[in-house]
Formats: structure tokens, sequence, C-alpha cells
């Protein structure tokens, strides 16, 4: 068994750019511990993690995300407190810019921005390379959104026929968004092909199949990264590598 990752070996974090709630006037951005918990268990594995953002720069967070400080989520408070990490929100590069090949991983958080600008073709196209490259795909929440449009080089939806899942259609109507999402993610995702799988809502669900690792909520985050670990693991043992 390998003792970790090799040398250089480096993961992406995709965040969202979209700030509005459709035409709700109510700012949305991605969620935070979808994206630092992620971050540190790559980080303590080893890994070198870039975080980028569909359109570079400073993307929003979610601020129902950040947490009090008495109630914010370790990871959280681990990634605010690190002066490098919080720096590195301030310049995240945009997708366009980014080299698909040279990632292991690439991991997509979620939070409600994601629903519309997370079908970017740019960022579909690095999916879809990254994929057919080797690397391990992770997402969770809405970050699934990324995984409707990505399609591997024979033009196939990299979710057909794999077991996947996301927020669901039941917890969007609970949380009393459905008719301001663009779509429903759980429809889009069976439409193309996915094994969908959840659990009822708001309970943690997670599916690793082979590569590609989803969850289903924030209350997911931390299997989802467990998962994540897993799948990087096993592609290391079996001699799959990306350029």
């Amino acid at each position: 068994m390998s003792d970790g990752p090799k040398i250089g070996s480096k993961a992406l974090i995709v965040v969202t750019s979209h700030r509005e709630l459709g035409t709700t006037g109510r700012r949305t951005g991605f969620y935070f511990d979808e994206m630092a918990a992620p971050y540190w268990a790559l980080r303590d594995a080893g890994y070198e993690v870039v975080v980028a953002s569909v359109a570079g720069g400073s993307p929003a967070w979610d601020a129902g995300s950040y947490g009090e400080e008495s109630k914010r989520a370790p990871a959280v408070q681990r990634f605010i407190d690190d002066g490098d990490a919080i720096a590195s929100l301030s310049r995240t590069p945009a997708v366009s810019t980014l080299d698909p090949t040279s990632y292991q991983a690439v991991f997509l958080p979620g939070g409600h921005g994601t629903m519309w600008d997370f079908t970017d073709a740019g960022l579909c196209d690095l999916i879809g390379r990254a994929w057919d490259n080797g690397a391990v795909i992770g997402a969770v929440c809405h970050g699934p959104a990324a995984l409707v449009n990505a399609r591997d080089a024979a033009g196939q939806p990299i979710v057909a026929g794999r077991k996947v899942n996301s927020f669901t259609d039941e917890e969007e109507l609970a949380v009393g968004l459905t008719d301001i999402v663009p779509f429903l993610l759980e429809t889009e995702l069976r439409k193309q092909g996915a094994s969908f799988e959840s659990s009822p809502n708001f309970q943690e669900h997670a599916v690793r199949d082979g590569r590609l690792v989803t969850g289903q909520n924030p209350q997911s985050v931390a299997k989802v990264a467990r998962l994540l670990l897993e799948a990087l693991a096993n592609t290391q043992q079996t001699g799959a590598s990306v350029a």
C-alpha cells in the first residue's frame, strides 16, 4: 500500500463565481464548509490544493455557510485562521486558465450559485478532460451541477450508468427554491443517465462509483471527503495516473 500521493500531486477545487439568487435580490455563492472540509482532507493527505473559480478573482461565499464564530464548522475556522488559505480566495484563477491534465483530483463544492454557472462550457470541458486523464472527480450538494454537461472524450455523460447523488428535488422544495433555481439538479442528472440515489431530506448520503464521488447535502461533506481520499488511494494503488 502506498504511503501517500506522489511528490507534486495536485488537487483542484472549483467554486462558483455567481453571487445572486435568481431575481430574489438575495446573495448567494459557494458553501464554505463544502470547500473547506475537502481542502483540508486533501492538504493533510499530502496534496497541493489549488482553489479556482469559474470566472477567477474573489468569489463570494454563502453567508449562512460562514457561520458565527462559536458555531463555525472546524474546517471553516481552520481555513479562516490560515493566512495563506484565506488569502487565496481573493485571487482564484479562472478555470479557463487551468490545465486539466495537471490534477489528480477535481472537487466541486456546492452553494446555490453553482446552479447558474457550473454549466459553464469551460468548466464542463475541464472536468471531462480531467476525467479522461484518470482524475478522481468529486462533488457535493449543488456541486454536481457541473456534472450535468460534463462529457468524456466519446461524448458520453460521465454520470451515465454511475451511482450519483446531489441535493435532491425534495430538498430544493423544502428550502423553497424550486421556482428560483434554473433547473432541478436531481432531475437533470437522471436525464443524463445517472443512477441516482439519496437519503431522506438533509440526512448524510455519499456514494463512490470508481473515480466518481458525490454527496447529497452539506451534512454529507465529511463522508464525501473520506470517499475522495479512498478513490485517490485506490487509483494510485492500481497504477492509474495523470500526467
